[in-house]
């Protein structure tokens, strides 16, 4: 059974990992329609993931344009009572055509909140996540950091919201928001959901230092990255060899990963898991929980067997020395929020 945690300074206990959802919802429908598995498909993993003692969810409006959050919200009331389980929905994410179907007004929040509950089937969300800085989707209206902080205490006020999360931004914003919550007497957010793994390591700079020195935890998305880590492309962007590495989201993917060593760091992760007996995928993950400020590394599967083989790596203990094998030939790369691709 998984370990469980707890997240950042809140009274909220999650599992070591939390499942990912991106790839549930309705085939052919949304950004990563290609590789999505229908609620039929979904549903014995999900099933797995609580017997493991995995109760921890992560969902997104956009995923699927609600149709993740339709599939998810129906399994987990099926499988299990709504106290046994942990559920993170994220919204700033383009909705629709509309300039208001985007980013974090008031009008967006409370609009967005309440169109997720309905999606979900729920009343309240544990975790409401904010998908980017509420400047990060450029080309939409910038609201005031204060606009948007006080419409996300007002939906936890509102008992919609119980908890509140930060995704990929700069430690600066993030701290700007966390201060103008503690000078106004709002909810600050208790984790940072951030781009995190072997071959992207920029937040090892400043915004993993500044959660840790303040108590907030981190839930790092794509700790595979994207199945360069698992061994899907295979040395190169041209040898995908699963749905997903071959479909449209290979060039998301090429567009997070442009480090000149990253296919060198994956293929020590094969060595070292070779070594060790274990599959790439698990060495991945155990290195990212070797980092004691990581609480719960967001994982994404498409079979049960894959599930299995996560919830084992958190047994997984890497010596000093595999750890620097693993570390040392990474270069520092273009932090992604520079270039606005995270």
């Amino acid at each position: 059974m998984l370990a469980t945690q707890q997240l950042g300074k809140s009274g909220l206990s999650v599992s070591q990992l939390c499942l990912g959802t991106m790839n549930f919802g309705k085939p052919g429908r949304g950004h990563q329609g290609d590789w999505t598995l229908t609620i039929d498909e979904a549903r014995p993993i999900f099933k797995a993931a609580l017997e493991h003692g995995l109760f921890y969810f992560d969902c997104a409006d956009v995923y699927g344009l609600g149709a993740c959050e339709e599939v998810v919200g129906e399994l987990l009331r099926e499988l299990a009572p709504r106290d046994e389980y942990v559920l993170s929905t994220k919204i700033s994410g383009k909705m629709g055509d509309n300039p208001n179907q985007v980013g974090l007004s008031r009008k967006h929040v409370m609009e967005g909140v309440d169109a997720c509950l309905q999606r979900l089937g729920l009343d309240y969300i544990d975790q409401l996540i904010i998908h980017r800085h509420p400047h990060g989707r450029p080309g939409f209206a910038a609201p005031s950091i204060e606009e948007s902080m006080e419409a996300l205490h007002d939906v936890v006020k509102a008992g919609k919201v119980l908890y509140l999360g930060g995704s990929s931004m700069f430690a600066w914003q993030f701290t700007q928001m966390q201060m103008t919550a503690e000078q106004n007497g709002w909810t600050k957010f208790i984790s940072m959901q951030n781009h995190y793994n072997l071959i992207y390591r920029e937040e090892e700079r400043e915004m993993n230092p500044y959660c840790a020195s303040t108590g907030v935890a981190l839930t790092p998305w794509s700790p595979l990255a994207r199945g360069i880590l698992t061994g899907s492309y295979k040395g190169g962007f041209d040898g995908g060899s699963t749905a997903r590495s071959q479909g449209q989201d290979r060039k998301r993917t090429e567009g997070l990963y442009r480090g000149e060593m990253d296919f060198v760091i994956a293929d020590r992760v094969v060595e070292v898991a070779e070594k060790l007996g274990h599959a790439p995928a698990q060495i991945a993950v155990a290195w990212l929980l070797s980092k004691p400020e990581v609480t719960a590394p967001v994982v994404g599967v498409s079979k049960i067997s894959q599930l299995d083989q996560l919830v084992a790596a958190t047994e997984i203990k890497l010596e000093a020395e595999d750890i620097a094998y693993l570390e040392e030939p990474y270069r520092p790369v273009d932090n992604l929020l520079s270039i606005g691709t995270s």
